[in-house]
């Protein structure tokens, strides 16, 4: 886990990009600590509110040098929206880095980066570290439509394999992020994928990574409570190093983890092979569900 600050973070600014806005933010200490596929939790609402949860959002960049961070939000309920509408010289209560980041390789390798939407955002600063390693990089990026699609531009200034795919048709390729994923592994020679995006996506790039002797590396979205390990709301089943199956936090164990070792037909369930579980439960009954 990451070594994370509490702070009184300042809003420099909140800028509109396609179906998202990204904010930066002045905090000072934290920047130094990120690394990519870190998360940061923000409160919402004031301390009076009744939205109580924090909302976590990977960082899409650090910089050191100024005290910033950036985050790319999509608009999705009452503290998203309050966090869309946030201006200049507004403070916001930010805890960050949290989780667990990607794996930087020691050397060059070859990488493919795939990414969802607005969940590309922590891939590209991690692409310019493998990049920074003399490694060879590439990228699908996917979204239902266009205006959805998130760091083209930035990619393409990366480098020249990048592919573009939404569902729509409206820009790119047509079809989802995996279609292409088998092609563009094989035309990089990558040796390992970093993907970041929905549990289905995860699923089929692992499946699709690992046929291909690739390793796969997955950034999950399991709703954060807390941030933190406290709360267990975002617990799923991971195959240890010992080869047993425990739940385990995407806060703190993740949100990046082995593609290979998660169980992704299982998420959302108890399995009963699971260490700790009983065998005679509710298979589908989720850790800390009561019976009314």
């Amino acid at each position: 886990m990451a070594h994370p600050l509490k702070t009184d973070a300042e809003v420099l600014s909140r800028t509109a990009e396609g179906a998202y806005h990204r904010l930066v933010l002045r905090a000072p200490g934290v920047a130094s600590r990120v690394r990519p596929g870190h998360f940061a939790a923000l409160a919402v609402g004031g301390p009076q509110s009744a939205l109580l949860m924090r909302r976590a959002f990977a960082v899409h960049r650090a910089d050191p040098a100024a005290e910033t961070i950036e985050l790319v939000i999509a608009e999705r309920g009452p503290g998203t929206r309050e966090l869309t509408r946030a201006r200049a010289g507004d403070r916001l209560d930010l805890i960050a880095p949290l989780g667990t980041p990607f794996p930087l390789p020691e050397g060059p390798v070859s990488a493919l980066l795939v990414g969802a939407g607005h969940r590309a955002a922590p891939l590209l600063d991690l692409a310019a570290e493998i990049a920074a390693r003399g490694g060879r990089i590439g990228f699908v990026l996917a979204a239902a439509t266009a205006d959805r699609l998130y760091g083209v531009e930035r990619a393409r200034a990366l480098t020249p394999d990048v592919l573009v795919v939404t569902e729509d048709g409206s820009a790119g390729l047509t079809g989802r992020a995996t279609d292409p994923l088998a092609q563009a592994i094989l035309a990089i020679d990558a040796t390992v994928v970093h993907a970041s995006g929905p549990v289905p996506m995860l699923r089929e790039a692992s499946t699709i990574a690992q046929g291909l002797a690739a390793r796969c590396w997955t950034a999950v979205e399991e709703r954060m409570a807390c941030g933190t390990g406290l709360c267990t709301t975002c617990v799923l089943p991971v195959v240890g190093p010992d080869g047993v199956s425990r739940f385990v936090g995407s806060c703190t164990d993740g949100p990046v983890f082995d593609g290979a070792k998660v169980r992704w037909k299982d998420i959302g369930t108890v399995p009963a092979d699971l260490a700790g579980a009983d065998g005679g439960g509710d298979p589908g009954r989720w850790p800390g569900e009561g019976a009314a």
